[in-house]
């Protein structure tokens, strides 16, 4: 209603900070994170975004805010695309031929990444504390989970902008505005995980 023509609003402020690099979605529930390779796009558009370039920024990107936010050395899950993360190759084969390869150029790089895992147990691990974070290739993919280990006290943080930007995983609760009914535990997480990001100074 007020004109704004990006996607959602992460693009707006990216747009607003001049940031030309690769920007995503932190959703972030305790101690776990999450990143997408891609996200407010239609399902069907999904696995041609998918690129071992697309990969490796999602994971880049957030190992680089979880040492921001305090954890050495983040153990980061790469989730696969298809059901049973491809089968071996019968139900699909971006896990062989993108996914994989990613992760092992990301290794090299130096980065705790592993996978692909299948999209339907990962998080059954990284609840248990095996991972720091989980790249998932979608938006749903991730955030049913999240959503449900921990909606109340989710949070979503915009990465790759220059200053932390975060909210509760709720928005704005319009539906219960005045009712005196809104719990405050997303935003008070929000708000300590941005002053925790902010001082340890500017993002380089």
């Amino acid at each position: 209603m007020a004109g704004m023509t990006e996607e959602d609003e992460l693009r707006f402020m990216q747009g607003l900070f001049d940031v030309r690099g690769f920007t995503c979605e932190f959703n972030i529930t305790g101690n776990l994170w999450t990143s997408r390779v891609t996200s407010h796009v239609p399902l069907r558009e999904v696995a041609g975004l998918i690129t071992q370039e697309a990969v490796s920024d999602a994971v880049h990107i957030i190992d680089r805010a979880l040492r921001r936010s305090g954890v050495v050395r983040p153990r980061i899950a790469v989730s696969g695309l298809n059901p049973h993360a491809g089968d071996g190759g019968s139900i699909g084969r971006e896990e062989i031929e993108i996914i994989a390869p990613a992760v092992e150029r990301l290794k090299r790089d130096g980065l705790e990444a592993s996978g692909p895992w299948s999209p339907d147990t990962v998080f059954i691990a990284a609840r248990r504390g095996d991972f720091d974070a989980v790249v998932s290739m979608y938006h749903d993919q991730g955030q049913i989970a999240m959503k449900l280990m921990g909606f109340e006290r989710g949070v979503t943080l915009h990465g790759g902008l220059p200053v932390p930007v975060a909210t509760s995983a709720s928005g704005s609760a319009f539906d219960i505005a005045g009712r005196g009914v809104a719990g405050i535990d997303g935003l008070q997480h929000a708000f300590d995980l941005c002053v925790r990001i902010a001082s340890q100074g500017p993002a380089t």
